[in-house]
């Protein structure tokens, strides 16, 4: 299943997507892919899906194991950004990667409906930094999907 550690004698493998990885062998690499115009990291330069396809393959290409793509900015006083605006920003960016590539994505995102987007573009796992709790549908898409997750917490 999707997601779960696998024991296999002193090793622990995780399967990501359609990848399934060693996780006693190595720690794994996560290109961070900031799909906004204030990112913290790249000054809005991967906006334009295929600016961000381009960064996202060479970062594959670089070494990266899975690609974690975000649509609003969680830098400190940041401005909230709306439903539409972060899928307007991701899906087609995710969309775009899968249809070059099957390096497993990750979306970085505090919303059900973004992240459910986000599966049906392409998305194999979920970023959220809130800890699953600020939507109360997260947990039902992660139920749902059998999704592996990063799961974080903010002030």
């Amino acid at each position: 299943m999707a997601g779960e550690p696998v024991a296999s004698g002193a090793r622990r493998r995780l399967r990501i997507g359609n990848k399934t990885f060693d996780l006693s062998k190595r720690v794994l690499v996560i290109g961070i892919l900031n799909i906004t115009p204030d990112s913290f990291s790249d000054g809005g330069r991967f906006l334009d899906p295929d600016a961000a396809l381009g960064r996202a393959l060479r970062m594959e290409a670089e070494g990266a194991d899975i690609i974690d793509i975000g649509g609003e900015s969680t830098r400190p006083n940041s401005a909230p950004v709306t439903l539409d605006d972060e899928l307007r920003r991701v899906v087609p960016v995710i969309e775009a990667i899968r249809r070059h590539s099957d390096i497993p994505i990750s979306i970085d995102t505090t919303k059900a409906s973004v992240a459910r987007a986000a599966v049906d573009a392409g998305a194999d796992m979920l970023n959220d930094i809130s800890g699953l709790v600020f939507d109360p549908g997260m947990l039902n898409v992660l139920r749902n999907n059998k999704l592996p997750a990063i799961i974080m917490h903010c002030k």
